[in-house]
């Protein structure tokens, strides 16, 4: 689930018509409006074990990570459509599921009025009477005034600063790490504060109209650990070493891989730093200095209150970049 889905969309023609801006891999696809100076950003997004776990929570969640990926790009999120994924709705515990999630997204996209233009409905997904994990995917689209201003995830240049964008709420219910290590979907996943999403999408969009941003990125699955490794992966071809330290009144694992919504991780030249923090400061929105981006040379490092993340970047890439091809190309039948 964290890895690059690029042995996926590699396969298939990302740049018809040659309109494309941004490439797959990133927060959001983007798309230049010929003859303007505009681009539309496009993301799908659903974390299906969020919606099993509570529904409601799981479908906003969603909602609000469509929204946080397109502002990633400096895209103002403007409409969604959603493709509506459940069991058997004649079952009641899948009826409150469909209900619940519809009555989420409602919510968000009220509060980030992002109205819905349209979408379609995937019912009686069941195999032997087991249903689907509920998946409401949202496919939300945005706007980019300035196709110049256009922001990648990718860190950029050794010595940059990393800020986080946000705070960790110490959730780890739902987690990718509770999955990978114990097999477990349990808990109760992160909230969503719709309040703090909307004003964090409008900081970051400042941010990048005064160009103070070298790189954002949505903090989501996996956590703090991988949205940092995602940053400095980049596309593969010229990743960059991190050093970063995060100072929380948490346990190292919900510090390195809990899933708090509401978080991004940003990039700025050090003498615009202090430019991006008084900016988080006018919108409320909690921000700090964990770390600069280093030569790859120097390797992963994520320092927590009683523990810390240390690997080269090449292992951290084979990790990443390989784990689905290894899976995909491996013989029928073969355990991995």
């Amino acid at each position: 689930n964290v890895a690059s889905k690029r042995w996926i969309y590699e396969q298939y023609d990302t740049t018809v018509r040659t309109g494309t801006a941004v490439r797959p891999g990133g927060d959001s696809g983007v798309i230049r409006i010929r003859g303007t100076s505009r681009a539309i950003a496009a993301t799908t997004d659903c974390n299906g074990r969020l919606v099993y776990l509570e529904p409601r929570t799981g479908a906003m969640a969603a909602v609000a990570e469509a929204a946080r990926n397109l502002v990633c790009v400096g895209a103002l999120p403007t409409a969604i459509t959603n493709n509506l994924n459940f069991g058997n709705p004649l079952k009641t515990h899948i009826y409150y599921q469909l209900r619940e999630a519809v009555l989420g997204m409602r919510e968000a996209c009220s509060a980030f009025e992002t109205p819905v233009t349209g979408g379609n409905v995937s019912l009686f997904n069941e195999t032997d009477g087991k249903a689907i994990y509920p998946t409401p995917v949202i496919g939300m689209v945005g706007v980019i005034d300035d196709i110049s201003k256009i922001i990648r995830h990718a860190f950029n240049s050794a010595g940059d600063d990393i800020v986080l964008l946000g705070t960790n709420s110490g959730e780890l219910g739902g987690s990718e790490y509770l999955y990978v290590t114990y097999k477990l979907v349990a808990g109760h996943p992160p909230s969503v504060d719709l309040e703090a999403e909307r004003l964090l999408q409008q900081a970051v969009l400042k941010m990048n109209h005064e160009e103070v941003l070298n790189s954002a990125h949505d903090c989501s699955e996996g956590g703090l650990a991988a949205a940092i490794a995602e940053c400095a992966l980049g596309n593969g071809e010229t990743p960059l070493g991190v050093s970063a330290e995060v100072d929380e009144d948490l346990a190292p694992i919900v510090s390195l891989f809990g899933e708090s919504h509401g978080r991004i991780i940003a990039s700025t030249s050090p003498e615009n730093t202090e430019r991006v923090l008084a900016i988080a400061a006018l919108y409320d929105v909690p921000a700090k200095r964990i770390g600069t981006v280093t030569e790859m040379a120097s390797g992963f490092s994520i320092k927590v209150r009683s523990g810390s993340v240390q690997a080269r970047m090449t292992d951290v890439a084979e990790a990443y970049f390989d784990s689905i091809p290894n899976i995909m190309d491996a013989p029928t039948g073969s355990e991995t």
